[in-house]
């Protein structure tokens, strides 16, 4: 269950303390700085722990909200009232943007399972039907993994609403691909989240449009209670001109990090919440291509959602942070970057465990004494090449052989049960089976 936080006093009614005001050059020079031990708490938070030696916690989050105000920047986003939203560029934000900055951008070095471009296809629809997956789970759609897996990759029709928003994502995060060099439009949006909740909505024409005045959208937690009240459908239609110009970066001369504006694109239509449904899906489908527009393609092959849902409060907790303290988007930001940063971490990990596995199959081919050396050679390049194919005549040339040698030795690697035989025209070609690292190590056992 997701509670509203205790806003904590503002800065204006701090500096309205007079008893605060008459020790303000005593608790400027505290040295409270915008984040205690790495961490950027709320008031909810911060007014349960012991205060610094010297200060009460009024005093300590007067200073720290000096510190704060000190780094903000505003962005184009405003609130119900008018006024705008800031985020802070704190020493754990400019920590996570570094390490994403060189984990997930440029010229890096990482597995060439990713790198080869016989196998990050696979790599890439894998991740997309993950985070399609994750994403409509996140939002309620109700099937495993796997059943919505089968979905997509038979192609059969959706059998439920579930399944459906789950099929819907998936198209959607393909759409995202296929635009990541053109600039985002309000038609775009509007197209994406048509996309998004096609055959899901009460109604239909709901989808592809603006919410409107009648349709009272609220975000509500599982007890009814309103968490969050979005602005009037009125001023929609320029809101959404106004964050189409903060993600294409014309919204002034002020430079955001591109992983910053990524992130607070997907903060600013979970607020706006510009549609009667499909919100959050639309927010982080447009997160992946401000990502993938701006250069870091490793996010094609990593799940956010998927971390969002281990965790739904915190996500949820993020946004609630911001709103009650004074539009502080740093809450979300930091959230998120830390997010972006562990599903980076988990991909390398993941792909780092596949080339050890790939290793230890290669070494216990190496020592086995039921296949000859081409039939080897062959199946290391399997390993590392699950999609290639060969024929009799590419294996006697690759190893100067007779016909009669090149066929006995794909037969016999197909009677094992470690390639797939299939008759294209006059020719049989022969694929890896796509478990062949387990079956080469029951062949070994």
């Amino acid at each position: 269950m997701v509670k509203i936080p205790v806003s904590g006093p503002t800065l204006r009614d701090l500096l309205h303390d007079r008893d605060l005001v008459s020790e303000l050059r005593r608790i400027l020079t505290s040295g409270a700085g915008p984040e205690v031990n790495g961490r950027y708490y709320h008031w909810d938070k911060l007014r349960h722990l012991d205060p610094p030696d010297g200060l009460t916690t009024r005093e300590w989050w007067l200073a720290l909200k000096f510190a704060r105000a000190s780094l903000a920047k505003p962005i184009a986003l405003l609130d119900k009232t008018g006024a705008p939203f800031t985020f802070s560029m704190t020493d754990t934000v400019f920590q996570a943007i570094h390490r994403i900055d060189r984990d997930a951008s440029g010229k890096i070095e990482i597995s060439e399972q990713v790198t080869s471009p016989a196998t990050r296809d696979r790599y890439i629809i894998s991740s997309l039907m993950l985070e399609a997956i994750t994403s409509s789970q996140l939002e309620g759609a109700v099937t495993t993994i796997e059943r919505a897996k089968d979905l997509i990759r038979t192609g059969r029709k959706p059998s439920d609403q579930s399944e459906q928003m789950v099929l819907n994502n998936y198209l959607a995060m393909r759409s995202v691909r296929q635009f990541t060099h053109e600039r985002l439009t309000p038609e775009r949006i509007l197209e994406l989240q048509k996309i998004v909740t096609a055959d899901t909505l009460d109604d239909p024409d709901a989808a592809g449009r603006l919410r409107r005045r009648e349709d009272d959208v609220v975000v509500s937690d599982f007890d009814g209670e309103i968490l969050h009240r979005p602005p009037d459908a009125s001023e929609l239609e320029e809101r959404l001109d106004r964050m189409c110009a903060f993600a294409n970066g014309k919204d002034g001369d002020a430079f955001v990090h591109p992983v910053v504006r990524a992130v607070l694109l997907h903060f600013w239509v979970g607020y706006d919440h510009p549609f009667v449904d499909g919100n959050g899906r639309t927010a982080r489908a447009l997160f992946y291509w401000s990502m993938l527009s701006q250069g870091y393609w490793l996010c094609e092959y990593i799940s956010i959602s998927t971390r969002l849902r281990s965790q739904p409060a915190k996500y949820a907790r993020s946004y609630l942070h911001t709103e009650t303290d004074e539009n502080d988007l740093t809450y979300f930001l930091l959230h998120q970057l830390g997010i972006i940063r562990r599903a980076i971490d988990e991909l390398h990990v993941h792909l780092d465990g596949k080339m050890e596995e790939v290793r230890r199959v290669e070494a216990l081919l190496r020592q086995a004494v039921v296949l000859n050396q081409r039939q080897l050679a062959l199946l290391s390049h399997s390993l590392k090449h699950p999609n290639s194919r060969y024929s009799i005549r590419s294996h006697r040339n690759s190893h100067n052989v007779v016909y009669q040698t090149a066929r006995s030795d794909l037969l016999d690697l197909a009677e094992r049960g470690l390639l797939n035989r299939r008759k294209v025209g006059r020719t049989f070609y022969f694929y890896p089976k796509p478990d062949l690292a387990d079956r080469l190590k029951r062949l070994e056992a």
